[in-house]
């Protein structure tokens, strides 16, 4: 049976807001992004936060998590065997139906749906001929999602140019790229990669059109020591890598603070924007989730603060360059 997405009210304009205050100083624009986008109730979870507090997120969609077992099977990713994933497949045709149409409401809501490829595979020797037949089989399981769990009759007007145009950004698992990954986003009409890695808050790259974008590495714990601002990298740093419930309190307000001192840097500083990433797995018992929910609460809601998709930003980044160019 096909469980609905619940849809949340949109308490906002989807129009853009303005890229820079009255006096001239930019908005400052803070990007929250979330790696495999799999699990239905961090689906809800996330669009309950964006909803509540006036964002609009970006989700890299794992195309192996709308599989059924037919196309598991059939499924084989660049230089691997049929059947391989390293991220697992959909657990059920129910869970599929029920991903979709997460997927078809968070973007009625306004959020970019980006790419994750399919696989997680690690890309560092990859050609473009590799990315791009990612890129399409990622495509092209968005695109008969509906058909392939027995709902043509159920898929939304308008879904199939969604799941071919509306596709407009991608991270790399591993945030492992290759020569040949700019020429594929290039070929496949992408607008936006987000995979890089940046010393600090960066302004994105624009590489033969693309849009280059960076994790940033931000000051974290008792020493200020600099962590890529993404939940697993501060579970690694926390726990090894390993659950620790004990600590998670611990854990969640040594994140909420490593956001918040990024963010207030340029708040009151330079306005370089913000991107933190996300997985949808709750490690070290939601520590990390928690620490989102109350960053997003407390900064979404600042004035000359807009929390953005990436593609959303894109244009805002743009005025201010020519504006800071004039």
């Amino acid at each position: 049976m096909l469980r609905l997405a619940t849809c949340f009210s949109v308490a906002f304009s989807l129009v853009l807001p303005a890229a820079a205050h009255a006096d001239g100083k930019p908005k400052q624009l803070v990007m929250i992004s979330f790696d495999g986008a799999h699990d239905n109730a961090l689906w809800t979870r996330s669009r309950e936060i964006a909803s509540r507090n006036g964002a609009h997120f970006t989700y890299f969609l794992s195309c192996t998590f709308l599989m059924n077992k037919a196309q598991a099977k059939a499924y084989q990713g660049p230089k691997q065997r049929p059947g391989k994933s390293n991220v697992g497949f959909a657990k059920s045709e129910d869970d599929v139906r029920t991903r979709i149409a997460n997927i078809w409401g968070a973007h009625l809501e306004g959020h970019d749906i980006s790419s994750h490829a399919c696989g997680h595979f690690d890309g560092k020797g990859w050609s473009a001929a590799d990315w791009s037949q990612e890129f399409m089989d990622a495509r092209i399981a968005l695109r008969d999602a509906w058909k392939n769990v027995g709902l043509a009759d159920k898929e939304p007007q308008g879904w199939e140019d969604f799941a071919t145009n509306d596709v407009r950004g991608f991270r790399a698992p591993y945030l492992s790229t290759s020569d040949g990954l700019v020429p594929a986003e290039k070929e496949v009409g992408f607008q936006y990669d987000a995979s890089l890695v940046t010393k600090g808050p960066a302004l994105p790259q624009v590489v033969d059109g693309i849009y280059r974008f960076g994790l940033p590495l931000i000051p974290e714990g008792p020493e200020h020591r600099p962590v890529i601002g993404m939940d697993y990298n501060l579970y690694v740093r926390h726990s090894k890598g390993a659950e620790d419930k004990a600590n998670a309190k611990t854990y969640e307000d040594r994140t909420f603070d490593a956001f918040e001192a990024a963010f207030n840097k340029q708040y009151d500083g330079e306005r370089i924007p913000l991107q933190l990433g996300f997985h949808f797995v709750e490690m070290n018992d939601g520590a990390y989730w928690r620490a989102l929910d109350r960053f997003v609460s407390d900064v979404c809601h600042k004035q000359d603060v807009a929390c953005v998709s990436y593609s959303e930003a894109i244009p805002l980044i743009a005025a201010r360059g020519k504006s800071q160019q004039g």
